[in-house]
């Protein structure tokens, strides 16, 4: 992987730069069976991306509310971040249960 600057941030290489930008965000009013396509052709385009990572890094620490970034819906980011989240809490947990047992330990 390249080393990205300032002069070449990641979304220069993306992928979705050459495609149309309506693939990665809905038209008011979308019927569902149109949407759920147009998401699969997105996540398609996204899936031979070199910054596929970066670009849905991006997304969850925005976090980006709307379309398809780095091959995963709104919906799909959401779920995502829920667990990032559940897992900082228990890592917080088992890190002050353990720093509890060796103080009462020492």
């Amino acid at each position: 992987m390249r080393e990205r600057d300032q002069d070449n941030p990641w979304h220069s290489d993306a992928v979705c730069r050459r495609d149309e930008a309506g693939l990665f965000f809905a038209p008011s009013k979308e019927p569902t069976a149109a949407r759920l396509s147009r998401e699969e052709a997105a996540k398609r385009v996204c899936a031979r991306c070199p910054v596929l990572v970066e670009c849905r890094e991006h997304a969850l620490l925005q976090p980006e509310p709307y379309g398809v970034w780095g091959g995963l819906t709104a919906a799909e980011r959401r779920v995502v971040l829920a667990r990032r989240r559940r897992r900082d809490l228990e890592l917080k947990k088992t890190t002050r249960a353990t720093a509890g047992t060796i103080a009462a330990a020492g």
